[in-house]
Order: structure tokens, then C-alpha cells, then sequence
């Protein structure tokens, strides 16, 4: 891993932008909304799940992710848009899972309407592809027990890039705290396996490293010196 292993190898600490690239697909109705899923790449799905979690916002979005955003507020498609804010990305395998599942609710919600939902012309979805960028910090973590104070004052792109990216580009599929502490022994297991049990999808980067920070305090509070 990256974040390196061991005492020896310390905890690289890193931070992370999201730059947003246009793909070209544009769709105005529900038939092309359809088509665009199959098409768009790999990197639009990933972008339109997780790229508002980056995004400067003053309130909650109402819906999970931007293709329900469009079918609600674009097609004025309430119930279409109810399913597809449903789905969790942290359950499928990979993205290409990911997008199947998309397709068979918009290609579900096709075949019960006779009439294909169109959006205004000025309400089209345009699919938007992300390319990360990610910058060293340089802070490091050399110990477990310093985990309970540095994490507290991760900035919510370091929490975005250590325990959401990370699921997406390790090849275990783990938060890179998870995969740090997997070097350090037997007795790491259980927080390693609370860590995994956290669903970081209905949760802002806020809130994500409140909950975080509160299980490795409960863990190595009590051991820092």
C-alpha cells in the first residue's frame, strides 16, 4: 500500500481534489438518460456517486447522488428518482455492477410508461467524469495510538482520499487506515473490522470523520503517551 506498512513505514497523510471533465454525453429524456449510463465511462458513475461529497455545500442534498437529482428535479420523475437514490455504490463490486443496477431501474421505470419523460432544454443531464488529484500533506502517523489525534483534524478532503477513494483503488477494496493496520498485527483485527463496517454513503465527510475519529478513541484513547 501506498501508506506504507509498519512502524518503519509510517502513515503517509494526503489530500485530494476532485477535477471535474466533461465527457461530451449530453441527455434530454429518460430513452437517452438510458443510452448515456451505458455509454458514459467508468469514471462519470464514480464522479456522479461521490463528487458531491467534495463539493462546498450549505445544505443536505435531498437526494443520494446527481442521476436522481436529474430525474427528479429535470424529468420531474418522483419515483424514478426515489430508486435511484436507493442505491448504494458501497454494495456492489465494482462500478461496472454499479452501472448495471442503474440501468435496469431507468430500463424498469421505461417499460411502465407509455410516454418517455422528457427534461426542458435548459434541464439537460450532461455525464461529468472526475480525475482525482492528490498532494502529500506532509504530516506522517507513526504509531496506532496517534490516529486518535491526528484524524480529528483531517480536512475532509484527507478523509475523502484515505476511506472512500481508497475502497475504489486498493486492491483489497479497504480504507487505506484499514489497510495500514492490517501490518500491525493481530490485535488491530477487530478495529480493522469495525472500520470496514462503516457505510460511508449517507454520511458527509463531516460526520465520516466524527464517526472515525470516535472508534479509534474508543480503541487507543486510553493507550496514547
Amino acid at each position: 500500500m501506498d501508506t506504507g506498512t509498519g512502524e518503519q513505514h509510517p502513515f503517509l497523510v494526503r489530500v485530494c481534489s476532485l477535477v471535474a471533465l466533461a465527457t461530451g454525453v449530453r441527455v434530454q429524456n429518460l430513452k437517452e438518460f438510458r443510452e448515456g449510463l451505458v455509454r458514459a465511462p467508468q469514471s462519470s458513475i464514480y464522479h456522479h456517486f461521490w463528487g458531491r461529497l467534495l463539493m462546498r455545500q450549505f445544505d443536505e442534498p435531498e437526494y443520494n447522488n446527481d442521476f436522481a437529482a436529474w430525474a427528479s428535479h429535470g424529468l420531474h420523475e418522483k419515483g424514478l428518482a426515489e430508486r435511484l437514490s436507493a442505491i448504494n455504490p458501497t454494495e456492489f463490486t465494482d462500478l461496472e455492477e454499479l452501472r448495471q443496477e442503474l440501468v435496469e431501474v431507468v430500463e424498469m421505470r421505461l417499460d411502465e410508461t407509455e410516454m418517455v419523460p422528457w427534461a426542458k432544454a435548459d434541464q439537460q443531464f450532461q455525464f461529468i467524469r472526475s480525475q482525482i488529484v492528490v498532494l502529500d500533506t506532509g504530516r506522517e502517523i507513526c504509531r496506532p495510538e496517534d490516529l486518535t489525534r491526528v484524524v480529528p483534524k483531517m480536512s475532509n478532503e484527507s478523509i475523502f482520499y484515505h476511506f472512500i477513494d481508497a475502497r475504489r483503488r486498493t486492491p483489497d477494496r479497504v480504507d487505506d487506515f484499514s489497510g495500514w493496520l492490517i501490518w500491525m498485527g493481530e490485535e488491530y483485527k477487530e478495529t480493522i473490522e469495525r472500520l470496514k463496517a462503516i457505510d460511508p454513503y449517507f454520511s458527509s465527510l463531516k460526520e465520516l470523520r466524527e464517526i472515525i475519529s470516535q472508534l479509534f478513541n474508543e480503541f487507543f484513547g486510553n493507550r496514547e503517551t
